[in-house]
């Protein structure tokens, strides 16, 4: 498998935004979106309340925007979006998380998932359990098919999937508000979401906030514990990796990442992930996931 490259940049509030430029050219993110199609920003909400660690910080929103357009993007082919759950509603959610006003400020519009048009999509590829979870069919935003995605996770614990980050942000997106189900067979089904968007998306790039990072009881109920770092990658698995690795677990002992590794959908083990910018060699944050009330609902 090619060698993946992950890009982690020490970071600080006066330079936030210029360092998010910094870490997107450094992991070439314009070779992995291509300019002539339109491109998904794929929010995370993961609490319709504010809270550290908890969804796209503000700042990680701006930095990534201001870094998109500065670069050429054109305002009308980019399209923030982010979807609903049982527990977060996605315009509240993009008001407390301040997401609103920044978009505002480049003249862009936010689009919730659930008032687009969603339809039922025949995938080649070998899913491992949402045929089996949704036999009538898996339905997707339609408004997804053939557009880059980029997506705006956070490093934090989960009590389902052990980290959340680059690959679980898409389980908020390519499935509907009932994706809940899925959660008995989570590691399976981010394999499976893995697969989708290789058929979905000509490009792919992940940009990671941790200047405030959560741990214990993911992905909503955390300690915040700022660390001020970021991190980018083109390979959402191997970004994944590195942020499990660097909050202090072994990312091949995670059933989704070993899973992706051995499948090919992307570089889990971390002596094949090249990092470049910081060293993170001697970060180990020590961060345990425990589940919250919600967890084991």
């Amino acid at each position: 498998m090619t060698r993946a490259k992950v890009a982690v940049l020490k970071t600080r509030p006066e330079t936030v935004l210029e360092d998010y430029r910094s870490l997107m050219h450094l992991a070439d993110y314009e070779r992995n979106l291509p300019k002539d199609r339109d491109t998904l920003v794929k929010l995370n909400l993961s609490w319709t309340k504010y809270f550290p660690a908890c969804s796209s910080e503000p700042w990680q929103v701006e930095g990534v925007i201001r870094t998109l357009i500065g670069d050429g993007f054109p305002r009308e082919r980019l399209f923030p979006v982010e979807n609903k759950t049982v527990v977060t509603h996605p315009i509240k959610g993009a008001k407390a998380n301040k997401w609103l006003p920044v978009l505002e400020k480049y003249g862009l519009g936010f689009t919730p998932l659930p008032e687009v048009e969603w339809t039922v999509y025949a995938f080649k590829s070998p899913l491992l359990k949402l045929n089996e979870i949704f036999p009538e069919g898996i339905q997707i935003p339609k408004m997804y098919i053939g557009k880059n995605i980029l997506h705006l996770p956070t490093v934090k614990t989960h009590g389902h999937s052990t980290t959340t980050g680059a690959v679980k942000n898409a389980f908020g997106g390519l499935l509907k508000e009932v994706r809940h189900y899925a959660h008995k067979y989570i590691h399976e089904v981010l394999v499976d979401l893995l697969y989708m968007q290789r058929e979905l998306h000509p490009g792919l790039f992940c940009v990671m906030d941790g200047t405030v990072c959560g741990d214990g009881a993911g992905p909503r109920t955390m300690i915040p514990c700022v660390k001020n770092i970021i991190l980018a990658s083109g390979d959402s698995v191997a970004i994944d990796a590195v942020a499990a690795r660097i909050m202090g677990f072994d990312p091949m002992s995670i059933p989704f990442i070993r899973m992706a590794h051995e499948r090919g959908l992307g570089v889990g083990d971390p002596a094949e992930i090249e990092v470049v910018g910081e060293d993170t060699s001697g970060l180990d944050f020590g961060f345990k996931t425990r589940r919250s009330f919600v967890i084991w609902g």
